[in-house]
């Protein structure tokens, strides 16, 4: 016989045999922690700190905090305070959101723990935030960034270039393809092709940013921050 249990977060009822909350998507499984917890997956647990590394920390945590999610306005605010930590509360309803509301917010449940520091948790819920995304496809250039992101974050350096290359076949010049590909070449020890692509960024970011494309707008913290490490060319290493 198959009893009930409850989420630990939001309450919600959910069955034994369930691995995730179905009401707010928190883990259940008995084999894994919750992400205050130990480890939840077998990757090693040095894997942000080294992607980090590698994409300059201040840059990611100056995209997370300026980051403006496509949603309708009906969806829920941002759990991300003006000082970049999770705000407490009753945790959303994911069950209830739309595919779009939903890869948004799990998107921005594994920022709020890159910005915690909680390579554990990261690591657990990037494969359901690259899974939300891809199941929006045809991709755009804005979701297809955001996939390539979660990739690099969780350290699937091919996932990020997968996605820069689509991106730059479409439009060899988009600011997001450039800045996705410079990040992955810098991830991958390739200075060349870093140079490369952040040599090319430089080039053409007056030209490209006065297009107001849709996703330089909502990705315009990031596009400055990409600027600056193309402009550095001693940018932090992967160590």
């Amino acid at each position: 016989m198959t009893h009930s249990k409850y989420c630990t977060t939001c309450g919600a009822e959910i069955r034994a045999t369930s691995k995730f909350c179905q009401r707010c998507g928190t883990p259940t499984d008995g084999r894994a922690r919750t992400p205050a917890g130990g480890p939840l997956l077998t990757k090693p647990q040095t894997v942000l700190p080294w992607i980090v590394a590698g994409i300059a920390l201040l840059s990611l945590l100056a995209f997370i905090g300026g980051q403006n999610f496509r949603r309708s306005p009906s969806a829920a605010p941002s759990a991300i305070a003006t000082t970049g930590a999770p705000t407490q509360g009753r945790a959303p309803d994911i069950s209830q959101m739309s595919p779009e509301e939903r890869a948004d917010r799990l998107f921005q449940r594994v920022m709020e723990y890159v910005t915690a520091g909680k390579s554990d948790s990261v690591q657990f819920f990037a494969p359901m935030a690259i899974q939300s995304q891809l199941a929006l496809a045809p991709l755009d250039a804005h979701r297809r960034y955001d996939v390539g992101l979660l990739g690099l974050i969780s350290g699937d350096p091919a996932m990020g270039r997968a996605q820069a290359d689509t991106i730059l076949a479409a439009n060899s010049d988009h600011l997001l393809g450039l800045i996705l590909a410079m990040r992955t070449a810098a991830m991958q020890r390739d200075t060349v092709a870093r140079d490369r692509f952040a040599g090319q960024l430089l080039r053409v970011i007056d030209r490209e940013r006065a297009k107001q494309r849709a996703e330089y707008v909502d990705h315009d913290p990031d596009i400055t921050a990409g600027l600056r490490e193309a402009a550095n060319p001693s940018a932090p290493a992967i160590r």
